[in-house]
Protein backbone atom coordinates (compact mmCIF):
# COMPACT_ATOMS: atom_id res chain seq x y z
CA UNK A 1 0.00 0.00 0.00
CA UNK A 2 1.16 3.53 -0.78
CA UNK A 3 -0.17 6.39 1.33
CA UNK A 4 0.19 10.01 0.31
CA UNK A 5 -0.42 12.78 2.84
CA UNK A 6 -1.28 16.01 1.06
CA UNK A 7 -1.35 19.18 3.13
CA UNK A 8 -3.50 21.86 1.49
CA UNK A 9 -2.68 25.31 2.83
CA UNK A 10 -4.88 28.32 2.15
CA UNK A 11 -6.14 31.55 3.67
CA UNK A 12 -9.42 32.61 5.23
CA UNK A 13 -10.84 29.09 5.29
CA UNK A 14 -10.10 28.32 1.64
CA UNK A 15 -8.54 24.90 2.31
CA UNK A 16 -11.58 23.77 4.25
CA UNK A 17 -13.91 25.19 1.58
CA UNK A 18 -11.96 23.21 -1.03
CA UNK A 19 -12.38 19.96 0.93
CA UNK A 20 -16.08 20.65 1.46
CA UNK A 21 -16.56 21.25 -2.27
CA UNK A 22 -14.67 18.04 -3.07
CA UNK A 23 -17.13 16.15 -0.84
CA UNK A 24 -20.33 17.94 -1.89
CA UNK A 25 -19.55 17.80 -5.61
CA UNK A 26 -19.02 14.05 -5.53
CA UNK A 27 -15.43 14.22 -6.78
CA UNK A 28 -14.14 12.70 -3.54
CA UNK A 29 -16.62 9.82 -3.82
CA UNK A 30 -15.62 9.27 -7.44
CA UNK A 31 -11.98 9.01 -6.36
CA UNK A 32 -12.90 6.58 -3.58
CA UNK A 33 -14.63 4.42 -6.20
CA UNK A 34 -11.55 4.23 -8.41
CA UNK A 35 -9.90 0.84 -8.74
CA UNK A 36 -7.11 0.53 -6.20
CA UNK A 37 -8.17 3.37 -3.90
CA UNK A 38 -8.11 2.30 -0.26
CA UNK A 39 -8.65 5.62 1.51
CA UNK A 40 -9.44 9.21 0.61
CA UNK A 41 -10.22 11.26 3.70
CA UNK A 42 -9.80 14.89 4.78
CA UNK A 43 -8.75 16.11 8.26
CA UNK A 44 -8.21 19.55 9.82
CA UNK A 45 -5.29 19.89 12.26
CA UNK A 46 -6.39 21.27 15.63
CA UNK A 47 -3.46 23.68 15.73
CA UNK A 48 -3.79 24.99 12.15
CA UNK A 49 -7.31 25.72 10.83
CA UNK A 50 -5.88 27.05 7.53
CA UNK A 51 -4.53 23.62 6.58
CA UNK A 52 -6.41 20.52 5.50
CA UNK A 53 -4.73 17.12 5.44
CA UNK A 54 -5.78 14.58 2.84
CA UNK A 55 -4.82 10.98 3.55
CA UNK A 56 -4.90 9.20 0.20
CA UNK A 57 -4.01 5.46 0.08
CA UNK A 58 -3.69 3.20 -2.94
CA UNK A 59 -2.98 -0.48 -3.53
CA UNK A 60 0.11 0.23 -5.65
CA UNK A 61 1.83 2.70 -7.94
CA UNK A 62 -0.18 1.51 -10.96
CA UNK A 63 -3.41 2.57 -9.21
CA UNK A 64 -1.93 6.00 -8.48
CA UNK A 65 -0.78 6.35 -12.09
CA UNK A 66 -4.28 5.47 -13.34
CA UNK A 67 -5.75 8.05 -10.94
CA UNK A 68 -3.33 10.72 -12.14
CA UNK A 69 -4.36 9.97 -15.74
CA UNK A 70 -8.09 10.23 -14.95
CA UNK A 71 -10.33 13.19 -15.89
CA UNK A 72 -10.76 13.95 -12.17
CA UNK A 73 -7.24 15.34 -12.02
CA UNK A 74 -8.33 18.27 -14.20
CA UNK A 75 -11.24 18.93 -11.82
CA UNK A 76 -8.88 18.75 -8.85
CA UNK A 77 -6.42 21.16 -10.44
CA UNK A 78 -9.22 23.63 -11.21
CA UNK A 79 -10.46 23.53 -7.60
CA UNK A 80 -6.95 23.95 -6.20
CA UNK A 81 -6.55 27.00 -8.41
CA UNK A 82 -10.02 28.34 -7.48
CA UNK A 83 -9.13 28.24 -3.77
CA UNK A 84 -5.49 29.35 -4.33
CA UNK A 85 -4.11 26.39 -2.40
CA UNK A 86 -0.49 25.47 -1.88
CA UNK A 87 0.53 21.91 -1.11
CA UNK A 88 3.19 19.86 0.59
CA UNK A 89 3.33 16.11 0.21
CA UNK A 90 4.58 13.14 2.21
CA UNK A 91 4.63 9.65 0.72
CA UNK A 92 4.78 6.35 2.64
CA UNK A 93 5.01 2.73 1.58
CA UNK A 94 3.42 0.44 4.16
CA UNK A 95 4.96 -2.65 5.58
CA UNK A 96 3.80 -5.13 8.18
CA UNK A 97 6.09 -5.13 11.17
CA UNK A 98 4.96 -7.63 13.78
CA UNK A 99 6.95 -6.06 16.63
CA UNK A 100 4.82 -2.91 16.41
CA UNK A 101 1.59 -4.80 17.01
CA UNK A 102 2.23 -5.13 20.73
CA UNK A 103 1.90 -1.33 20.99
CA UNK A 104 -1.44 -1.16 19.15
CA UNK A 105 -4.65 -1.31 21.15
CA UNK A 106 -7.49 -2.37 18.88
Amino acid sequence: MITVNLYYKGQNGSARAFAEEMEKSGIADDIRAEKGNLRYQYFVPLDDPETVLLIDSWEDQAAIDDHHASPMMKQLAELREKYDLHMTVERFVSDEYEADKKFIRE
